[in-house]
């Protein structure tokens, strides 16, 4: 059932400023750091306040009420509380020496003539583990770096597997931001979406690693490796188990961080007070993102009062005449938005409240539109020359962005299968809504 309010294109208003002002600016000037994400959507939203609808004045007083609604609401601030634990606990592992300890182990065991394949792999558990590619792509692009300086393989080819294995985990990882803005944004657990999502990617690195494989020299020697203790890694063990049994998310993250503390403090990391500056910084590493995920749900819930939301949603879906249409209007959507902004996460948050009531009028399950947000954010990320990613794997490969582009082939299937899953249906997972939020809607 669709939904039959037709809202207003002035609604849309705010976006539409933010993605002017984003794109403009960073087009005009050629970096978009010059468009601090904070300040475009700070700016969005003043627009937003100064809307008003055809028929009826809204009181600015009002107008700062829904702002707050919208910004302070539940699901929202608990993405808050996770995003700040998830930093916290990335700094903790950084610093008690979780994020060496894997880079060495899978250097160690890695077949020196599979090397292309293995990055890639490396990058995977790395950014799994880590819950950043940027992070990611930071650790290993210097070794990728040394690999091609020793053996004479394309850099640019060993860049892409690097930031594929880095959307990996940016896509599926129980600590990542964006997987924590779609399962949020889509109130579903992050157990229901992985089991959703792994099941997309699954062929993607299958055959990704066969490309590569096929890529691959001679044997090569990688020369001295750092050790890596298996003590180290307990942390991201613990998360990652502990999240797949269902384990309430901020639960598992303060286990996290307390058993990163402990190793730090056992294996000489840091001292106990030391650790509270780790945990304090590592927390304010994810500031701005939490900051500016209140801003937005402020501004969206403006957007909806003044019929943008709506407007929007028809217009995805004035085709769609099933879930596979609904599905496919949500890809879309969150594409276009991380094309625009080259933030996924930001993408997601956006998107998320449009795709939560595409998803509840077509029926489509909550878990699948988590994945599908989290997927085609990820995959596009990967793939524009003007995103974080490619900009610091280019930086330290010393070659351009765009060089890169055509060899990170796991986004580009990622996307395929993205699309492939959707119009075949796979995997199924039942309508997540109760039986109360059914009439509720049908109301």
């Amino acid at each position: 059932m669709k939904n039959e309010k037709k809202g207003s294109f002035l609604g849309l208003l705010p976006l539409i400023v933010f993605l002017v002002a984003y794109m403009g600016t960073g087009l005009g000037t050629g970096s978009f750091d010059n468009m601090p994400l904070m300040t475009g959507i700070a700016i969005a939203s003043g627009v937003a306040l100064l809307l008003n609808k055809r028929d009826k004045k809204t009181p600015f007083e009002e107008k700062i009420a829904l702002y707050c609604k919208g910004g302070g609401e539940e699901t929202l601030i608990l993405m808050v509380l996770i995003f700040l634990l998830a930093g916290a606990f990335g700094g903790v592992a950084k610093g008690m020496g979780a994020v060496d300890s894997i880079v060495n182990m899978g250097l160690t065991i890695l077949p020196g003539n599979l090397i292309l394949p293995g990055i890639f792999l490396i990058g995977c558990l790395l950014s799994f583990s880590m819950g950043t590619s940027m992070g990611t792509v930071a650790a290993l692009m210097p070794i990728a770096v040394d690999i091609s300086n020793k053996t004479g393989i394309n850099v640019c080819l060993l860049a892409g597997a690097v930031v594929g294995g880095a959307m990996f985990g940016d896509n599926l990882s129980f600590i990542s931001d964006t997987t924590i803005a779609a399962t949020r944004t889509q109130e579903v657990s992050m157990k229901d979406k992985f089991k959703a999502n792994i099941l997309m990617v699954l062929p993607a690195v299958v055959i990704n690693v066969i490309l590569l494989a096929i890529q691959s020299g001679g044997d090569v020697s990688l020369g001295n490796i750092g050790s890596f203790s298996f003590v180290n890694i307990i942390p991201y063990i613990l998360v990652i188990a502990l999240s797949l049994v269902g384990l309430n998310v901020v639960v598992v993250m303060i286990i996290g961080i307390l058993s990163g503390v402990v190793i730090g403090c056992f294996n000489g990391g840091f001292t106990l007070i030391q650790s509270l500056t780790i945990i304090h910084d590592g927390a304010i590493g994810m500031e701005d993102m939490a900051l500016i995920a209140v801003m937005v749900g402020g501004m969206v819930e403006l957007m909806k009062h003044f019929g943008g939301m709506d407007f929007l949603m028809n217009q995805l879906t004035k085709g769609a005449k099933s879930s596979r249409g609904g599905e496919l209007s949500i890809a879309a959507l969150v594409s276009l938005l991380d094309i625009a902004t080259t933030n996924n996460t930001i993408s997601i948050i956006a998107a998320g409240p449009i795709a939560r009531d595409i998803a509840d009028n077509f029926h489509i399950s909550r878990s699948r539109v988590a994945s599908i947000l989290d997927l085609f954010s990820s995959a596009f990320n990967g793939l524009l020359p003007y995103a974080g990613q490619l900009l610091v794997a280019g930086g330290l490969a010393n070659v351009s962005p765009t060089a890169i582009m055509g060899y990170n082939w796991y986004s580009m299937l990622m996307i395929v299968f993205g699309i492939v899953f959707i119009i075949i249906g796979f995997p199924k997972f039942k309508d997540i809504r109760t039986k109360k939020e059914q009439v509720e809607k049908e109301a």
